[in-house]
């Protein structure tokens, strides 16, 4: 697992280093894997209907639901490796 830690690590820093700014739909995939492997089950509550930011991000992690933490950072390292 330290080895996939310090690859996710990796990914988080290589994050800010993009090209380009992807879109909204990869950013809510990027959030969501980023935070499954980060804290796993999303158990926060739900945000209002009125706040859509910070709804569109509860979805997306709540759609990770029962993904282990070390699926989420092996997709969050896969989608930034693409990203690159």
């Amino acid at each position: 697992m330290s080895e996939l830690k310090a690859a996710f690590d990796q990914a988080l820093i290589d994050s800010k280093d993009l090209s380009e700014r992807p879109d909204n739909a990869t950013l809510l995939k990027l959030y969501a894997f980023y935070k499954q492997g980060s804290q796993g089950d999303n158990d926060d509550a739900k945000p209002s209907f009125s706040d859509m930011v910070a709804r569109a991000k509860w979805d997306a992690w709540t759609r990770l639901k029962g993904t282990s933490q070390e699926a989420a950072m092996q997709q969050y390292i896969d989608q930034i490796s693409e990203l690159s």
